[in-house]
């Protein structure tokens, strides 16, 4: 389905009856990351709503970098929300998409009835997480040069992206990226959120989560820390679990499906 909210067409797929669960993906992904995940929440009694968020996949992919800051991404997804006629849905991030689910879920959290991030962990945690995860997050600054990262990316049939990301659909994301024109939009996420003056200012300030949340880190994650996902306790004042899965890469829920499964199932109820 394509809608229209504030003038953004957004692209989602509704599955099953129940509960909401909305699922965001993140970088380079589309809402095919979820593809293991919506059967088992659909099984589950869930109502799953899954958007290709802005700048991906059929949504639209607006120009400038000033379009995808996190906040009027939250209002793509609540749009999408009050489409449905949905007051308040459990919201589950991977990636850039768990940075914007912590989002959501701090500055309107009458919408949200849980939280899951997977990988990402809230945004001052992140930003507070010390060397070992700067150190990680070095492609974070190059992404800040326009036409060079998306150089850097593509050249030579997209060698340095397939040598960085190892990502488990590696060649059908590609695909996407080239046939949908999504890599500058994609890289306009980190240009939006995280220019270079924010690595060296204080935290970001956002209000405490409420809901219930559960944390997901899987230890072959090349890009972000255990610590960053830990500290996150301190910015709930809800409910908070922590699960570390042994071994699955950064896209956990393509490498350890089943397992993926059997904790959004457990925690979602």
């Amino acid at each position: 389905m394509l809608i229209d909210v504030n003038g953004t067409r957004i692209a989602f797929e509704e599955t099953g009856q129940g509960d909401p669960v909305v699922l965001l993906h993140g970088f380079p992904d589309s809402g095919r990351l979820w593809r293991h995940q919506v059967p088992a929440l659909v099984a589950a009694g869930k109502r799953v709503i899954v958007p290709d968020l802005r700048g991906y996949g059929a949504s639209d992919k607006p120009a400038g970098v000033e379009a995808y800051g996190l906040l009027s991404l939250a209002g793509d997804v609540l749009g999408v929300l009050d489409h449905l006629g949905i007051e308040k849905a459990s919201v589950v991030g991977h990636d850039w998409g768990a940075a914007l689910a912590w989002v959501i879920a701090s500055f309107v959290p009458d919408r949200v009835d849980r939280l899951v991030a997977l990988s990402v962990g809230h945004p001052a945690a992140f930003a507070g997480a010390g060397f070992e995860q700067r150190e990680k997050s070095w492609y974070m600054l190059l992404f800040q040069f326009e036409g060079i990262a998306e150089r850097w990316c593509s050249d030579d049939d997209w060698a340095n992206l397939r040598a960085w990301g190892h990502h488990p659909d590696g060649e059908a994301v590609l695909a996407d990226l080239e046939r949908n024109r999504s890599l500058t939009p994609g890289l306009n996420w980190y240009r939006a959120n995280i220019p270079p003056e924010s690595w060296v200012g204080p935290p970001p300030a956002f209000p405490a989560v409420a809901a219930p949340t559960m944390g997901i880190w899987s230890t072959g994650d090349f890009a972000l820390t255990e610590a960053q996902m830990t500290a996150s306790a301190a910015h709930v004042t809800g409910p908070w679990r922590y699960e570390r899965l042994e071994g699955p890469g950064h896209w956990m829920q393509l490498e350890a499906p089943d397992e993926v499964n059997t904790l959004l199932v457990d925690f979602l109820g």
